[in-house]
């Protein structure tokens, strides 16, 4: 359930807190007051672009933050899956900042890439706006409305017709890669052929690069490194060595006066054992270590030829060597096309076969629940006064195989006596559309678990007793799913459980979008507002109160 929306710095808002609660949450105001703003940062905060100059000129940034709670186990799951930071407490926030061109998306304060945001935001509220009805003119829409219907029984075959579609796809690349004339064959072997003597004629070794670039950098500095381990020899052999035996020689005379000096002699002695071991080290070193011209040469060579290969075949030297072995088993599929061909020809039937049998299935499935959510639209379109409605959804197969089966599927509608039936988009209006669309939805609240809708205005278009059943159908799916609905109809707001109201209000000298929620009374004026327009007489009021009455008892039959 969405607990809280902040907005900071978007448009007219300045800084408001809105807390919802659960059922229906209505929203109402004047024309341009801000309700648009309202359902824009929504949007935004779900992933959407930021309109343009949506952030207050006078502000450095632009904020939303959503606040939901999380109390059911399959929501939960589900985030789980998506891998999203901890939720504390049952509470997830999800928030956008906006900053000139750039924006931060964070879930729970960690930052995340716009795409899982919108994973995240379509598990928690599904948002149906104006432009949404516009959907329904999609067909490709039609049968991904169907599938949600459907989900429990269509997305689990869906998922192995996926995968079974990708070895399909697979097997058919393959055979298209190996369905070549002679020509081209002749090149391809060619190729390998060169390919693979370039590899084999370099030896390779595993690990080998490794002790190269050591090899190399030793090399490459040697001549600094002997001219040092050199400078070093003849310090040790020189004036060290020599202030260090002139040093044991004079504690010596002395050391059998005081244990103190005999110990600093000792010492002295150990550092002289110590300086002659160091230097018999550096003489080994040099003697082991000394690279001529032509060491480096060979050195820098090898040391190319084995970068030139990784950079043709593979990352490391192993990667070179399994890319070689490719090459062998490649070369012997080409030798012996015919039958490889064959071999693949037999696959791809067998996974044609399979992936036929679950298309099949997936189809018969969606036919089965597209007749149960045709008779139940149908029963919604009657509720929202489509009296002679006929509704249906046709079925055809595509010449091949997708990812989401065979099937073609599209809506089809008569709205009046002796009319044939037609797609939506040959027969719907605009107010027509937002009726049918919350038809649809209504049916699928009954199968989603998604807690939150948000409805920006369904009811453009109609009025009187259309807008009435629009009304009774928002209340019984708010008894289900937390539902915030902006309106201008006084029916759908009488329906209210929590009335909010959007004002436009200078502050400072400068205009901004308020939000306050209602109590009783004030509730009464807005829907009176809503009914009886600039003037309000005691019989808008009274009419106010009858119609909220109603609604109250409509709420509880």
């Amino acid at each position: 359930m969405l607990l809280n929306i902040h907005i900071k710095n978007m448009a007219l808002i300045d800084d408001i807190d809105i807390n919802f609660s659960d059922n229906l949450n209505i929203l109402t105001g004047e024309t341009g007051a801000g309700k648009s703003i309202l359902i824009d940062s929504v949007m935004l905060a779900l992933g959407t672009k930021a309109p343009k100059d949506f952030v207050r000129k006078d502000a450095e940034y632009g904020l939303v933050e959503l606040l939901f709670s999380i109390d059911q186990d399959d929501i939960m799951n589900q985030l789980v899956e998506l891998d999203i930071p901890d939720i504390e407490d049952g509470q997830l926030i999800l928030s956008r900042k906006i900053i000139g061109n750039r924006s931060i998306s964070k879930v729970n304060g960690e930052n995340v890439t716009l795409s899982k945001l919108k994973n995240i935001a379509g598990v928690l509220l599904d948002l149906h706006a104006q432009h949404e009805n516009q959907s329904l003119l999609i067909e490709s829409n039609h049968i991904k409305l169907l599938d949600r219907y459907g989900q429990s029984e269509i997305f689990p075959i869906k998922e192995e017709i996926n995968s079974v579609y990708k070895e399909y796809l697979l097997i058919k690349k393959e055979l298209s890669d190996y369905t070549i004339d002679e020509e081209e064959k002749k090149r391809k072997l060619d190729l390998i052929i060169f390919e693979k003597n370039e590899i084999e004629n370099a030896r390779l070794k595993p690990g080998e690069d490794i002790e190269i670039e050591e090899l190399y950098e030793k090399a490459l500095h040697g001549k600094k490194i002997a001219e040092s381990l050199n400078a070093v020899m003849g310090l040790i052999d020189g004036e060290v060595g020599t202030s260090v035996d002139r040093s044991i020689r004079e504690l010596s005379s002395v050391s059998e006066y005081d244990n103190a000096i005999a110990s600093m002699s000792e010492t002295l002695s150990t550092v002289s054992d110590l300086l002659s071991d160091t230097y018999r080290n550096i003489r080994d070193y040099l003697d082991d270590n000394t690279f001529s011209e032509e060491d480096f040469r060979n050195i820098e060579d090898r040391l190319n030829e084995i970068n030139h290969l990784k950079s043709k075949y593979g990352r490391t030297i192993e990667d070179v060597l399994a890319y070689g072995q490719n090459l062998e088993e490649e070369y012997d599929r080409l030798e012996h096309q015919e039958h490889y061909i064959e071999e693949l020809t037999q696959k791809l039937d067998i996974c044609t076969g399979k992936l036929e049998e679950l298309c099949k299935r997936l189809s018969d499935i969606r036919k089965e629940k597209a007749g149960i959510l045709r008779d139940n639209i149908i029963s919604a379109l009657k509720d929202l006064n489509f009296l002679d409605v006929r509704f249906d959804m046709v079925f055809e197969r595509l010449d091949d195989y997708t990812q989401d089966g065979f099937d073609r599927a599209y809506f089809i509608i008569s709205t009046n006596v002796g009319e044939e039936m037609k797609p939506l988009s040959s027969v719907a209006s605009g107010g027509e559309l937002s009726r049918i669309m919350l038809a649809i939805k209504s049916c699928l609240a009954d199968v989603d678990n998604i807690p939150t809708l948000v409805f920006d205005e369904i009811d453009v278009g109609i009025s009187g007793r259309t807008a009435q059943m629009v009304a009774m159908k928002i209340g019984t799916i708010s008894r289900k799913h937390q539902v915030i609905c902006i309106t201008h109809l006084p029916q759908i707001a009488a329906m209210a459980d929590h009335h909010y109201l959007i004002e436009k209000r200078v502050v400072d000298g400068k205009t901004v979008t308020e939000i306050e929620k209602l109590n009783s009374d004030q509730e009464i004026n807005e829907l009176a507002r809503l009914t009886g327009g600039a003037k309000i007489t005691e019989t808008v009021i009274s009419s106010a109160k009858e119609m909220k009455e109603l609604a109250a008892k409509a709420k509880v039959s």
